[in-house]
């Protein structure tokens, strides 16, 4: 009986240190989180030429693979990317230019030719398709 009761309290006691252990980790995680919240972000966007959800994913992840860039977010209908970056690590021209390097046309930079030649069909956008547009869906838009 008294082995019984030694035991359980070892087993009870060990679960109980390491509760408190991962309490410990996740407070130290939580201050990580907010020290990096505090970096001052730039918040901009420009025009981005594309058509589809291929576009959006690569232009995203051109954008993202900026160091610096926190958030690159692209929207189809107003051929428009969003982005937030800290302004210590890149700028917005580097921006514009890993886009265009992976084959997009943007407001400052034209994309890389032979990027674009290696697009899929349905990311082939039109050289002259207007750019930061409204967003407004109209009937001409529908087919494409």
């Amino acid at each position: 009986m008294k082995k019984s009761i030694l035991i359980l309290f070892v087993i009870v006691a060990s679960n109980f240190t390491s509760c408190k252990t991962e309490t410990k980790t996740n407070s130290t995680e939580n201050t990580n989180v907010s020290n990096s919240k505090e970096i001052a972000l730039v918040e901009t966007s420009f025009g981005v030429r594309g058509n589809c959800g291929m576009c959006k994913n690569t232009i995203e992840k051109a954008a993202k693979a900026i160091e610096g860039v926190e958030i690159a977010d692209w929207d189809r209908n107003k051929k428009s990317i969003s982005v937030s970056f800290d302004e210590s690590k890149t700028d917005e021209l580097k921006i514009h230019n890993a886009i265009a390097a992976s084959g997009y046309d943007t407001e400052k930079v034209l994309g890389d030719l032979n990027a674009y030649e290696g697009l899929p069909e349905c990311c082939k956008y039109d050289h002259e398709m207007e750019m930061n547009q409204s967003g407004e869906v109209t009937s001409d838009d529908h087919g494409h």
